[in-house]
């Protein structure tokens, strides 16, 4: 059987596979959620049993190769959903699948849904773009260039934007219709203050080799029996965004830092790794936790919490290592212009106060090499009426740089 034919009957059982599952869940909600491009990585003990057919006795051999093949031949979406659905046919297909996918700081491409908790490549970044949809308060993360003309574009993530009377909720979701966080599409939420000026990035999970721990004073809100065993209760403090206070109101371009408290600084130092997560986790009973009865109030942590308990929060947050800092890129004043510019590389075409780059704050005793402190690790930028390129690469992940991103859009009156 020829290669391409193996790949027309895998289309066929992933089309087949998605009919099963949407039929089943059509029995259990009234909506249909829309599809992300990268299928929900969740164990097979929360599917449905999957038959063990014809392809489940493949050779060892065989079935190497022609994942394998069809690894590397699909290499873009939405043929890459094929080698999603070599993942799908049983047990065995999984596991060889998921050992001959690699990581996208390795390969450069996204294929799971724990890519995007991944850290990206070293060398080149990956392009994507968002949409903003100012009706309904939501930002859609795509992956590609620009906007495609017969919108077959990729989505990655979502988020949804909710005010509150002490700041504003971004909730991150990997689909367009479901920011709820009692769902298995929540991803992660962003939080800020009432001036704007301050982000908390919150992950569903605990990040991957790192001490970050969610807040010792949060109590359940649900009884364990009541929730499902893969329901993400739990959020983790992963990063920091503040932006820098304008109280002269001198013009100039908005002013930013992030602490990433998941990722140590040696991760940008000459053979230095990021934390790199390989499956999202099962919840377990002890890992149930919520929101603080002051988040439950619609307090924020960044503004309400005593300064004892946000330094108690920040060194569990740093856990044994001391936490890479990002800063924004300055800008050169353009006399012909009359204005701020940076080099984008064309990736930015609209003059934009949003707009930005992030670059490694280090100091001279974290021995971290000239070219690798000039690299630009995260850009954003405007390209049309509601349209902005977000480009990232190694150690940010796809939902770091997205959060990051998302905080540029609050209203920031005392930065500006």
């Amino acid at each position: 059987m020829s290669l391409r034919s193996i790949v027309r009957e895998l289309k066929e059982m992933r089309d087949g596979i998605g009919n099963t599952s949407r039929r089943g869940v059509a029995s259990r909600h009234s909506q249909r959620r829309t599809k992300s491009h990268i299928v929900p990585d969740i164990t097979l003990t929360s599917l449905e049993p999957i038959q063990q057919g014809q392809w489940a006795n493949i050779p060892s051999e065989l079935l190497l190769d022609i994942i394998r093949r069809v690894e590397e031949t699909e290499t873009s979406w939405p043929a890459r959903a094929v080698v999603v659905s070599c993942a799908s046919v049983c047990k065995s297909w999984r596991a060889v699948t998921q050992e001959i996918v690699q990581t996208p700081e390795e390969c450069g491409r996204l294929t799971f849904p724990i890519s995007l908790k991944q850290p990206g490549p070293r060398d080149s970044p990956i392009q994507c773009f968002i949409r903003r949809d100012r009706e309904t308060s939501a930002y859609l993360l795509y992956y590609g260039l620009v906007p495609s003309e017969n919108e077959t574009d990729k989505l990655l993530l979502a988020a949804k934007k909710i005010r509150r009377a002490t700041g504003t909720d971004f909730i991150i979701s990997l689909v367009a219709d479901d920011f709820s966080r009692s769902s298995n599409a929540y991803v992660g939420k962003l939080r800020s203050n009432f001036l704007g000026t301050k982000f908390t990035i919150y992950d569903s999970q605990p990040p991957h080799g790192a001490g970050v721990q969610p807040n010792s004073r949060s109590s359940r809100r649900f009884h364990p029996r009541q929730v499902s065993p893969r329901v993400p209760a739990c959020n983790y403090i992963v990063s920091t965004v503040a932006y820098e206070l304008n109280v002269l109101r001198t013009r100039g371009p908005r002013r930013m830092n992030c602490i990433m408290n998941s990722i140590p600084v040696s991760a940008v130092q000459e053979g230095g790794n990021a934390p790199t997560p390989t499956s999202f986790p099962q919840i377990t009973d002890d890992h149930f936790c919520s929101v603080s009865a002051q988040e439950q109030k619609g307090k924020d942590p960044i503004g309400d919490l005593s300064n004892s308990t946000l330094t108690e929060l920040s060194v569990q947050s740093q856990g044994p290592f001391e936490s890479l800092v990002l800063k924004n890129k300055s800008p050169r004043w353009h006399e012909q212009l009359q204005c701020w510019c940076l080099n984008f590389k064309g990736r930015v075409t609209v003059a934009s106060v949003k707009n930005f780059q992030l670059v490694a704050a280090v100091e001279p005793s974290h021995n971290v090499p000239p070219a690798e402190q000039e690299k630009v690790i995260l850009q954003f930028g405007k390209i049309g009426k509601d349209i902005f390129t977000m480009d990232y690469r190694y150690p940010l992940s796809a939902f770091q740089a997205f959060a990051i991103c998302l905080s540029s859009f609050d209203t920031k009156p005392a930065c500006e």
